[in-house]
């Protein structure tokens, strides 16, 4: 089963932004980015000089309704 591992925030933007999403948009602490079909918006963790913990990543990969392995072929 492929592993997921820390990503650089712009890695995570470009992948989303090839899966459909929109953005990324300001907003605080956090960009989001917007699926324009289903209005799904994921918050995503930009701090300079930092990856977005496994964790974290998993937890952006549910609210996309995106697996593992499809992430990681993208």
């Amino acid at each position: 089963m492929p592993k997921l591992s820390p990503e650089k925030p712009v890695a995570v933007i470009r992948k989303l932004r090839r899966l459909g999403f929109d953005g990324p948009y300001g907003g605080g602490r956090h960009v989001f980015m917007r699926h324009p079909d289903s209005e799904v918006k994921i918050p995503i963790a930009v701090h300079k000089g930092r990856d977005i913990p496994m964790g974290t990543l998993a937890s952006i990969l549910k609210q996309a309704g995106v697996s593992v392995k499809d992430w990681l072929d993208l």
